[in-house]
């Protein structure tokens, strides 16, 4: 005998599917909306980013100034100065190095591409594909052209480099606003709040500040061992541009996984032009050693699993903030994602039900004797 399909079943699977889906919808367009209310106020909004990012940097040596009884002004103060001489330093010391020898980079780059399409051309792989040639020309065309659309807007970009300077220097003013006035901020919101809300809207606050700051300071030092290792191993084997490698290696560590790649093909790039395949294999190999460190050791230790991420889940946030909104995206992709899983644990923790406890637990925590036990000296009233 068939089955028939019941027909109040059936509606109410369908009623509770178009119910889920208009909330789906419902959530989209407000997702939409939010996002372009963001993109109406980014002039604002990046300046802000810029400054929570410098101050979850920075803030560690201002606490340590507030617990010593210095005034907030004045630890604000001295923070950001010392901060400003510390970028004045490294613009100094390496990032003008680093100009300087940006367009060897970027010509040792292309020259390594077009070395590793006649390799792949010649024995033993002899690729002879028309379409795999045309496909490597044309992005050699694109890296050339960028580089000249880059040097264009160096060259004639006098608006934003304007806009660029203002943006650091409103990032600096709130930076030191956060800085003095940072842990006055969650007992005004609690204050502002009306209910629920004032629990915790300022709780989900503080944990996506905790995390925020864990990501940016141990990227940072994640980021520099990599750049001090790789550095000295470019040195070691004698592959030029060293100084610009390690920087580019150390910028590459705030981009997971992706900027890894980035930086470490760049690298055997050059090794591959300047020194020959054998220096460039010993690059590669230096490199993936680096990593393995960095993967095993470096950022289980620092992060201590703080983000609660799974690498699918990095690598998709990042593939996803690159093709939204380029390097930016790439940058601010984790956090945000790291962030939105901190509003989604607190939103699942205050939405599930309790665990049921034991009947012996309970009673023992309570007090309280189980049936057929005698009382004993802790558990008896007298």
């Amino acid at each position: 005998m068939r089955a028939t399909l019941n027909a109040e079943k059936t509606r109410t699977v369908l009623r509770n599917s178009a119910r889920v889906s208009l909330d789906v919808l419902l959530l989209l367009a407000v997702t939409v909306v939010v996002l372009w209310v963001l993109g109406r106020m980014w002039s604002v909004v990046w300046p802000l980013v810029i400054a929570l990012l410098l101050t979850t940097l920075t803030w560690p040596v201002a606490r340590f100034l507030h617990r010593h009884r210095w005034r907030p002004a004045l630890a604000a103060s001295v923070v950001t100065v010392l901060f400003l001489l510390v970028a004045a330093g490294i613009i100094t010391l390496i990032v003008l190095p680093v100009v300087q020898q940006a367009g060897d980079l970027s010509d040792g780059v292309v020259a390594g591409i077009q070395r590793v399409r006649e390799w792949a051309a010649g024995p033993p792989l002899n690729i002879a594909d028309e379409q795999v040639s045309s496909a490597l020309d044309s992005g050699i065309e694109r890296v050339k052209d960028s580089a000249g659309d880059i040097a264009n807007a160096t060259v004639t970009g006098v608006g934003a480099v304007a806009s660029g300077l203002l943006n650091a220097v409103l990032a600096i003013f709130l930076m030191f606003f956060f800085l003095k006035d940072g842990p006055r901020f969650l007992p005004w919101l609690t204050r502002q709040l009306p209910g629920r809300l004032a629990t915790h809207v300022p709780a989900v606050t503080e944990r996506c500040w905790v995390t925020l700051g864990s990501f940016v300071r141990s990227q940072a030092l994640v980021g520099l061992l990599d750049a001090v290792f790789i550095g000295i191993g470019l040195w070691i084997v004698g592959v030029p541009l060293v100084l610009p490698l390690a920087v580019l290696t150390f910028v590459s560590a705030f981009v997971p996984i992706v900027g890894a790649l980035f930086a470490g093909a760049v690298a055997v790039l050059i090794a591959l032009v300047s020194n020959g395949l054998t220096d460039a294999l010993i690059v590669l190999a230096i490199i993936v050693v680096v990593q393995q460190l960095e993967g095993n050791v470096f950022q289980p230790i620092l992060q201590s699993q703080s983000l609660g991420l799974h690498a699918a889940v990095v690598l998709l946030a990042v593939t996803l903030g690159g093709s939204l909104a380029g390097i930016t995206g790439s940058l601010l992709a984790v956090p945000v994602a790291a962030m939105i899983a901190v509003v989604w644990n607190h939103v699942r923790d205050r939405l599930s039900d309790p665990e049921p406890v034991p009947v012996g637990l309970d009673a023992t925590r309570s007090g309280t004797p189980e049936p057929g036990t005698e009382p004993t000296a802790e558990t008896d009233p007298s």
